[in-house]
């Protein structure tokens, strides 16, 4: 199968996807959160109050503001993101490049959970990740997503695995995590 048949780009309407928006479940945030130094202002940059991520983080006390396009706050506007201890989220699958370039160009720490297909596959996005430090989180299982908050469990199950790319956060370059889908 191609891949833009799997990240639907025909269906792309100006610069939205409508494969940009699957949430990330409770499961997949929990071994990141280990990492996060308490009560840290976080900011959820493609996330809405519904988000797993602000809920988790508010839960723990930490300072978290979110924002989201749908709310008419882009991500490439904003410019205050040195005044956050991290940047963590799930960005649109179809930005992801141009969301990495923007974070390695800032001096804030990220974690951003993204798909490895395609993540190194490109000369340009090669040659972004051999310039900057990073670190990777492998999870032992595939994370699956929710299409909407009112799914009872995760619907979409993507046919490749997720890892959190991560600047200043892991204490080595590679981590494994494992995660509890029953939890």
């Amino acid at each position: 199968m191609k891949i833009d048949e799997i990240t639907n780009k025909k269906s792309f309407t100006k610069e939205h996807n409508p494969n940009d928006e699957f949430y990330t479940p409770n499961y997949a945030i929990r071994p990141l959160e280990k990492y996060i130094k308490p009560n840290s202002k976080i900011l959820c940059p493609f996330d809405t109050e519904e988000s797993n991520f602000v809920k988790i983080f508010s839960d723990n006390k930490h300072s978290v503001a979110y924002s989201h396009i749908e709310n008419h706050v882009d991500f490439f506007d904003l410019t205050n993101l040195d005044n956050f201890d991290y940047i963590i989220s799930n960005p649109p699958y179809s930005k992801k490049f141009e969301v990495f370039e923007k974070l390695f160009a800032t001096k804030t720490k990220f974690a951003m959970l993204v798909g490895v297909v395609g993540l190194f596959e490109s000369q340009k996005r090669f040659n972004l990740f051999k310039e900057n430090d990073f670190e990777v989180m492998y999870l032992n299982k595939r994370i699956a997503y929710f299409r909407d908050y009112a799914e009872p469990k995760p619907s979409l199950n993507p046919p490749f695995s997720s890892v959190y790319i991560c600047r200043g956060i892991l204490p080595k370059q590679i981590v494994f995590e494992e995660i509890y889908k029953n939890k």
